[in-house]
Parts: C-alpha cells; structure tokens; sequence
C-alpha cells in the first residue's frame, strides 16, 4: 500500500490562541513494500506524522494518500475505518494499551472489531502466539500477570492480528534491554519481509535506521529537509550535525579505523557486522601482497 503526503501541515489547536504548528508543507511518498525510517531531533515532527498514517490526525493543509482513501484537510472522509484497519500502528510502550482479562481475548478484540467472525480471530490469536515467542499456557492468562517483555509481544500481537498492510512503528523498543531491542527489531523486519509489509519505523536510533531500512527520512522543525538511502543519509556527518543527529556507531568506529590506517574504507558500513566483513577483506587483501 502506498502513502503519499503532498504539503502536509497541521498545527494542534488550531484557530485558538493556543495554536502550534507541528508540520509545515511536507511532501513524502512511502512505497508499497518499503522499510521507510523516519529520523529527526525531540520536537522535529516525527510523533504528528506517525499520527497522519493511519488518519489519527487530518492534516490542517494539504492531502494524504493512503492505498486508494485520500484524506484531505477539511474534507470529510466515510473510509477512514477501512484505513485504520489496514494500518496498524505499535506505539511506544504498546504493553499500556492492554486491556482484556486474558491474552487470548486481548488479541482476539481488534479483528473482532472489525467484523472478523470469533473462530478466525482465535486461530489468528494462536498462530501469532506461537510467532512472537510466547508460550502457549499465556493464552489463558491476564496479561497484567506476564513480565514486561511477554506484555509488549502480547501487545503487538494484538496489532498483528488486524492483519495490517502497513506497520508503523513508533519507537516500538522504548525501555528494553539491547537484547531484547535487537529480538523485537528482528521480528518485525523478518514479518516485513515474509508479509511482504510496507513498514514506517519512527526512532530516535540511528543504528535501527542504519540496519533495517531500505529509505530514510529526515524531520527537522516540522519540515521534511532530506530524503534517501541510508547510504546517502549517513554520508555527510556535517548535515546530519546540521539537524541535530549523529552518525551511527559503526559508521562513527569506521571513521576512526580510517583515520588510524590513513585511507578510506570503499563503502560507508552501516552495521558492525558490514564493518567487520569489510575489514577481513582488507586484510586479506594485505597479507595477499
């Protein structure tokens, strides 16, 4: 499913003296099939966008196509059920958007919602349990009852079980430790690419950015100023400076590798485990000579 926002902007409590505006002009077109990173400083518009995706938010100005249901400033729209059934949104700590007296039922209630018949959400349910980990016995249990972790996976499945087209996910690790920020990470790039998901990763990480993504974008003072590649994005440490961002780690280790061996590496290396390979290679190379 594509998105395309043409000169988007939206400004919180509009037409009273409260008025703040969040999003100025913003054009970005997120391809069916893509993993699109939306990266930028506290305050640069990240959050309003997010809410955008799934017609959460209508923009103030201009218009956002979301598959076939264009959402316009000003214009009621009767489709927005059907695009909030087809994005699915993880927000930072999804485990507080639990509610049910089980995990079975809690998975279960969004496709319920929506009109998918009881059995079929239950077999949804089990199959997504089995996904993301969790042992069977969870199913019957209240959620509050599981550890932090089992709840943010009961969560997402929860999201999962809508059978989303689109996956947007805002800061979806916030609170966990590296290893199990790097399971939740994995899981999702492994569902976009088995579901063949387009999916819109929100975060203050340059590392997930680096590692996940096929396209990023950068947000700065409510505008979109740089679209791109990882490749491209990560190249120029003084732009990125500009808007209030760093390289990632590993690009950052590279840098200083170079400068100890006094040349360059032939590709930016976006991960430790590229920067690795790359050196092997170099040294190889060496001790051919």
């Amino acid at each position: 499913m594509d998105i395309t926002l043409q000169q988007v902007s939206y400004a919180y409590a509009r037409n009273t003296p409260f008025e703040k505006r969040a999003l100025y002009n913003v054009d970005l077109y997120i391809p069916s099939g893509s993993y699109q990173a939306i990266i930028g400083h506290t305050g640069s518009g990240k959050s309003t966008i997010l809410q955008h995706l799934n017609a959460l938010l209508k923009p103030s100005d201009g218009s956002i196509q979301i598959g076939d249901v264009e959402v316009k400033a000003d214009k009621k729209n009767s489709h927005l059920r059907k695009v909030r059934q087809k994005v699915g949104i993880v927000f930072q700590f999804p485990e507080h958007q639990l509610f049910e007296e089980t995990v079975l039922k809690d998975i279960m209630f969004g496709p319920m919602n929506f009109g998918v018949p009881k059995e079929e959400a239950r077999l949804r349910a089990i199959e997504l349990v089995k996904l993301l980990g969790l042992p069977e016995e969870v199913m019957e249990k209240s959620p509050f009852d599981l550890s932090g972790g089992q709840m943010r996976r009961v969560a997402i499945a929860g999201v999962l079980a809508m059978n989303p087209e689109v996956l947007v996910l805002d800061e979806p690790t916030a609170g966990l430790d590296p290893r199990g920020r790097k399971e939740i990470m994995d899981l999702f790039y492994q569902l976009h690419k088995e579901k063949g998901l387009t999916t819109v990763l929100v975060t203050h990480s340059m590392e997930d950015a680096a590692r996940y993504a096929d396209r990023i974008a950068i947000m700065h003072n409510g505008k979109c100023v740089l679209e791109g590649a990882p490749q491209a994005i990560f190249e120029n440490e003084g732009r990125l400076k500009e808007y209030r961002l760093e390289l990632p780690q590993s690009v950052k280790f590279q840098k200083k590798i170079e400068q100890l061996i006094g040349m360059k590496l032939p590709t930016i290396c976006l991960t430790e485990e590229s920067l690795a390979a790359e050196l092997a290679q170099l040294i190889n190379k060496e001790r051919e000579v």
